[in-house]
C-alpha cells in the first residue's frame, strides 16, 4: 500500500509539472505554426535582397575584418573575417576555430592544450555554437551565400518579404527565413522552418540595430514570442 501511494504521488508530481508546459506548447503551436509559404524565384526576389543589403551598408560590412559579440552572457566570440579564423569561448573552454581548414583548429581547457577525441569534440561544439550564434549577428548578409535561395512572397497584407533557403552548409542544412521589412528595406523580423525549432514559422524581431565603427550594422537583441536574448559587446573594426 505504501509503495502504491508512493507511485500515485510521483505519477502526480510528473503530470503537475508537464501538463501545464504541455498545454502551453499545445496553445502556442495551433496559435502560430503555419505552412512554408510558397515564393517565386528570379529577379524580383534578387531585388529585394539588394535592397535589403543597401538598407544595411552592405558594402561596409564586406570591408569589415574583425568582429566581436558576445552572446547571452554565455559564449564569446572574435572572428578574424578575413581570415575566416574565429576565437570561441564558453565557460573553461576556448577554440580556435579555422572555418574553412577544421584540421587546423586549436582546443584549450583553462589555457592548456586538448589533443584527441576531446579536442574533436570541443571543435565540433565551437562549430555549432558559431554557426547559431552568428547566424543571429549576420544572417541578413548572407542572402547571396553560396548555395542559397531566393524567393518573393506576397504577404496576407500584399507586402513583399523575402524567402530564403539554405540548401548547403551550416549545422541544419534545409532551413528556411521569410525575412519582411520596414518602410525602408531593413529587416524588422523574419519567420523560421528549421529543424532546431519545434513550431514552422515562428517569428523573431530584427529591430535592435547598432552600428560598429566600420559602419556594419549588426543587432543588439532578439525576441521571439514572450521572450528574448541580447547580444553585446559588439565590435566591427577595419
Amino acid at each position: 500500500m505504501q509503495l502504491k501511494k508512493i507511485s500515485k504521488i510521483i505519477v502526480g508530481v510528473i503530470i503537475f509539472l508537464t501538463l501545464p508546459s504541455l498545454l502551453f506548447f499545445g496553445f502556442v503551436y495551433f496559435k502560430y505554426s503555419e505552412n512554408l509559404p510558397y515564393g517565386i524565384q528570379g529577379v524580383e526576389a534578387d531585388v529585394l535582397a539588394h535592397k535589403m543589403l543597401e538598407a544595411l551598408d552592405y558594402e561596409s560590412y564586406q570591408k569589415t575584418k574583425y568582429i566581436e559579440w558576445t552572446f547571452r552572457n554565455k559564449r564569446r566570440y572574435k572572428w578574424d573575417k578575413a581570415n575566416n579564423i574565429c576565437e570561441v569561448r564558453w565557460k573553461d573552454f576556448e577554440v580556435d576555430l579555422h572555418l574553412k581548414y577544421k584540421d587546423r583548429s586549436k582546443a584549450f581547457i583553462h589555457s592548456f592544450n586538448v589533443i584527441g577525441e576531446q579536442k574533436d569534440e570541443l571543435i565540433k561544439t565551437a562549430v555549432e555554437y558559431y554557426n547559431n550564434d552568428s547566424f543571429w549577428l549576420v544572417a541578413p548578409y548572407k542572402v547571396f551565400d553560396e548555395g542559397v535561395t531566393r524567393s518573393l512572397v506576397k504577404t496576407e497584407n500584399y507586402k513583399e518579404a523575402l524567402l530564403v533557403t539554405y540548401t548547403t552548409g551550416g549545422t541544419t542544412p534545409g532551413d528556411s527565413y521569410l525575412w519582411e521589412f520596414d518602410e525602408n528595406g531593413k529587416p524588422k523580423s523574419f519567420k523560421m522552418w528549421t529543424d532546431l525549432v519545434p513550431i514552422d514559422g515562428l517569428e523573431a524581431s530584427w529591430t535592435d540595430w547598432t552600428t560598429t565603427t566600420s559602419g556594419a550594422q549588426l543587432p543588439t537583441f532578439h525576441k521571439i514570442l514572450f521572450m528574448g536574448f541580447e547580444i553585446k559587446h559588439i565590435k566591427g573594426t577595419r
